[in-house]
């Protein structure tokens, strides 16, 4: 069974969040930390993973991941404190 994740990585001065899909994290996070993730990403140097959750089904995570897009930042905020209220790197912890 194949496992697709949503997640957000954020800006080294917390002030950008980008919020993703992928099939393989620990490729995809490797390519925002390289800079070749996304233009945003390497645009506004969202490195650090600071939320994800996992899928069974692409549908899911697809529709999960245009739900987020569409919250407020407040609410995002929220969302990463229920699982990283210290904005750790998930990736390197």
């Amino acid at each position: 069974m194949k496992t697709y994740w949503v997640y957000m990585m954020q800006s080294a001065n917390g002030r950008a969040l980008y919020t993703g899909v992928t099939n393989n994290l620990d490729r995809r996070v490797r390519e925002h930390k390289d800079g070749c993730g996304s233009a945003f990403t390497a645009r506004y140097k969202c490195h650090k993973l600071v939320y994800y959750e996992d899928f069974g089904l692409i549908d899911q995570a697809i529709v999960r991941e245009k739900e987020i897009k569409n919250m407020t930042r407040a609410s995002k905020e929220e969302l990463i404190d229920t699982i990283n209220p210290e904005r750790i790197d998930l990736f390197e912890s």
